[in-house]
């Protein structure tokens, strides 16, 4: 049965997706119609539709002669190989005198208020931390990383180094310095840029002393950029080679800016896995591949045009930041948001939109939830006239907070549910906006996007749940792991799982409409929230409680979202007290990040691990949502699994 369509477009003639098609129709000799054609057609002539993205998106740069170069290994497949240019050229470009006079950035801070910044401007500050950069030595495949909040700084930072074809790399300032190091400790950065502290929720975190800490532990800086944010003048004696931001810049003017035109795969962005097993995985995105993926996405699947403003409630630590930033490409004002959603008041967030006339408002499934559970009403409050897109990621937007969102918010917007991940820097499956919304459905795959749902045996299945699957190459596959030089790890994160397709872990189900409904993910990674994180994170620091002997992290589907359930196995002698419940949600807290912090730390007298030793994290999570466990054969204490059976606990 299908479910009941929320939205139907008024004008899909007038999108950028119906733009496109008209060419395509014009050049192929073509006619098509809906989406579902367009899209059967991008992924079946995959070379020529990427050089028509490339063509309409008006990318700068050398196309070269030839679009794809095929392989037998659908990880090796290329595309543009003889291509140059370069991401932030195409983000600022400085020569459209238009663009230059227009808004780039306008920046709220929790406690600082707002700021706003011209694409001169913008590109001016580049260009001067462009030059500090290649004082200290910067050259191409260098590191730069920040610890820092979604701030305009932040974007300066990322637009300076790719435009020299150094590497950026970031995560969000509320991460402890073990989750730091962790991430940066395995790329050897040369920049270290960071604020002295946030704001959150009322309250200001100092950062020097984590910042002390984590410098000390990365010998390959050559230079600290300290950012002022809570403070004028913050401390910064303690750190290596420091300097503040302010003194960086101004040591040169502002000049003509260089932009190294690099490779289609020229290394852009390192981002990170969650790190389920070990160390997070560093995942490496190409300057050629994260610009068209973006730009498509922005401009075909979300109708991002010039003049836009687009709003994205993010963290640099998440790759809807990286996302976000890329909309400059498409000539959008970003609007930047920084603090807590509901601080200082619940609806925030709406009123940040409303003032600056937000076009596209983007967020995880989360936080509608919140919205819903508290009964928030936008529409009542906000002029949200010229809002056209609400953009929900991170988590399966349940069907419940698609009705609030026609409800509460605004009856007429394009409400696209998308998932993708940092694995491939978009999204595998997204909206459009010439085709309707379905309740508690994602609309489509993305173009040129060859996505299928595979069951176990690698058969193509719809109506039922199985693996996503992507059967064809795309631009935006990584370039690799970061130290993976044989590829071993890439290959068995995506390909060992069935032969020569992309395996993304998501469980999925492609509905009678043509859509899709993501129901998790298919391994033990834990997503509370639409934040992916790693259970050897948390593992880190339950080792630091001397009374805890091991533990076990899952995640838990409770009311329409994933929450973390930490079970712990105590040494002998020591039971799970209110004291040791306190201590170790601080050691996470601190040690990690807030968001791993787990809804519930709950005592088992043990473990289940394979015959070699290994905890199986995907049996705890099989049996707590009551599902039959596999290869119970290869466990060697397969009795424990029944310590998890109904418990009592999970109930609420």
């Amino acid at each position: 049965m299908k479910n009941k369509i929320l939205w139907t477009p008024t004008e899909p003639e007038t999108t950028k997706l119906s733009e496109f098609i008209r060419r395509i129709n014009t050049h192929t000799g073509s006619d098509h119609q809906a989406y579902q054609d367009l899209w059967a057609w991008s992924v079946s002539d995959i070379a020529t539709f990427w050089a028509e993205v490339w063509d309409f998106m008006d990318v700068i740069g050398d196309q070269g002669t030839k679009i794809l170069n095929p392989a037998p290994a659908m990880r090796d497949t290329g595309f543009f190989p003889e291509a140059r240019l370069n991401w932030a050229e195409n983000l600022l470009r400085p020569d459209d005198e238009v663009r230059q006079t227009q808004p780039a950035i306008i920046s709220r801070i929790e406690k600082t208020g707002e700021t706003q910044i011209t694409f001169a401007a913008l590109t001016a500050q580049v260009s001067q931390l462009q030059q500090y950069l290649i004082s200290v030595g910067v050259k191409q495949g260098d590191r730069v990383v920040g610890y820092v909040p979604n701030i305009t700084h932040s974007v300066i930072g990322v637009l300076a180094a790719a435009s020299l074809g150094a590497v950026w790399s970031s995560a969000s300032p509320d991460f402890g310095v073990e989750g730091v190091i962790d991430r940066f400790g395995q790329i050897e950065p040369t920049i270290f840029i960071a604020t002295d502290g946030y704001f959150y929720s009322g309250k200001t975190i100092d950062n020097m002393p984590k910042l002390k800490g984590i410098l000390l532990r990365l010998p390959s800086v050559k230079s600290t950029i300290i950012i002022p944010f809570i403070s004028e003048t913050p401390d910064v004696s303690s750190l290596p080679d420091a300097i503040y931001w302010p003194d960086a810049l101004t040591r040169f003017a502002p000049t003509t800016l260089t932009f190294a035109r690099v490779e289609f795969n020229h290394p852009l962005f390192i981002m990170f896995s969650s790190g389920t097993t070990g160390a997070p995985k560093c995942i490496v995105h190409g300057h050629g591949g994260t610009l068209l993926q973006h730009m498509k996405e922005h401009q075909l699947q979300c109708d991002i045009k010039a003049g836009d403003r687009v709003f994205y409630f993010t963290t640099c630590g998440w790759m809807m930041w990286n996302w976000q930033i890329s909309a400059l490409a498409s000539g959008a004002t970003l609007l930047l948001y920084d603090g807590s959603p509901f601080f200082p008041k619940a609806d925030m967030l709406w009123d940040y939109a409303a003032r600056h006339k937000a076009t596209f408002f983007g967020t995880g499934a989360k936080y509608i939830d919140a919205l819903r559970a508290h009964d928030i009403t936008p529409k009542d409050k906000f002029d949200l006239t010229d809002l056209r897109t609400i953009a929900s990621t991170g988590s399966p937007l349940v069907h419940e907070s698609f009705d609030y969102v026609y409800s509460h918010i605004k009856a007429d917007v394009h409400l696209a549910s998308i998932s993708g991940g940092t694995d491939i820097i978009s999204c595998f499956v997204i909206g459009n906006p010439i085709s309707p919304v379905y309740r508690g459905e994602i609309q489509g795959a993305g173009l040129g996007y060859d996505i299928a749902v595979y069951d176990h045996d690698g058969n193509i299945i719809t109506g039922v749940a199985g693996e996503l699957i992507c059967q064809k190459p795309f631009p935006s596959m990584p370039i690799g792991f970061w130290h993976d030089d044989d590829g071993a790890k890439y290959q068995k994160a995506y390909f060992d799982h069935f032969e020569n397709v992309w395996c993304h872990g998501d469980w999925i189900e492609q509905t009678d409409t043509g859509g899709f409904v993501i129901l998790g993910r298919s391994d033990a990674t834990l997503n509370p929230g639409g934040v992916r994180i790693g259970t050897a994170e948390i593992y880190r620091q339950v080792e630091m409680i001397p009374e805890i002997l091991e533990g076990v992290a899952v995640g838990h589907q409770f009311q329409g979202d994933e929450r973390v359930i930490l079970f712990v196995r105590m040494k002998d002698g020591f039971l799970l007290n209110d004291d040791v419940i306190t201590r170790l949600k601080q050691q996470i807290k601190t040690g990690a990040s807030p968001r791993h912090v787990p809804a519930k730390i709950i005592e088992v007298a043990d473990i289940p691990r394979t015959k070699s030793n290994k905890i199986v994290e995907m049996a705890v999570k099989e049996i707590i949502h009551n599902r039959p466990v596999r290869n119970v054969e290869s466990l060697a204490n397969p009795e424990a699994l029944e310590l998890f059976k109904n418990l009592e606990a999970l109930q609420a």
